[in-house]
């Protein structure tokens, strides 16, 4: 399997979901994980913690709102999973409440503007995938910029001053908090809203799937020009 990335989703098969079900009773009574992966639902790869088993995939799976909002921690068998492609803002859009068409048809087309296509994670994500209520009236829209499964976009993104401006403009009004993080080639990410508001001689925190790093904001401003 090759190397995942942070938000990076996975199928799981019946089979060994139902062994890891087994193996985990304080999961036995929450409501829709009997079934999760015969749905196809999938998990999402998480940052390993120490002292788990570095032969395992780290895997998580946040659960809706009315059922706490609990992050459950998964350690799977390599062979038992498969990388998925995540939803872009357009194939979730349907699943967000209708306050929030405005804001996301622009930021479709400032991605669009760009060369980007964005891609969604949090409550949105899970919702358009499941069907089940993760959204709140408090819910941020947490976007990755660009599309992290396809890497040629970094070699055409206008992801500048420009477009972090132009992300802030939009945010403003909107009726949620628009979050998210701008994905480098590396495969660590950086929060827009950190990096918009950081000066070019200070340093923002950088996330991967296996550590943090902070970084300057020069060497990720040159990182994610057009000509990098």
């Amino acid at each position: 399997m090759s190397p995942l990335a942070r938000h990076d989703l996975l199928t799981v098969t019946p089979g060994a979901w139902s062994r890891v079900l087994a193996g985990r009773p304080d999961l036995a009574e929450i409501p829709h994980l009997a079934g999760w992966a015969e749905r196809g639902w999938p998990v999402i790869a998480r940052r390993r913690g120490p002292g788990e088993d570095a032969g395992l995939v780290a895997a998580g799976l946040p659960l809706p709102p009315a059922l706490g909002k609990r992050r459950i921690g998964l350690a799977l068998d390599p062979g038992s999973v498969t990388p998925r492609p995540g939803l872009t803002l357009t194939e979730a859009g349907g699943a967000a409440p209708a306050a929030w068409h405005p804001t996301i048809a622009a930021l479709v087309a400032h991605g669009a503007a760009h060369g980007c296509v964005p891609r969604v994670f949090g409550g949105l994500l899970w919702q358009a995938l499941t069907g089940l209520p993760y959204l709140s009236d408090t819910s941020d829209l947490d976007l990755l910029w660009p599309d992290s499964l396809d890497r040629a976009f970094l070699a055409h993104a206008s992801l500048d001053r420009a477009f972090l401006g132009g992300l802030a403009r939009i945010a403003g009004p909107a009726p949620m908090r628009l979050d998210g993080e701008i994905c480098l080639p590396d495969g660590f990410a950086v929060n827009w809203r950190e990096l918009h508001a950081a000066g070019p001689d200070e340093a923002v925190l950088v996330k991967g799937l296996l550590r943090l790093e902070l970084r300057p904001v020069a060497a990720l401003r040159a990182a994610l020009s057009p000509a990098a």
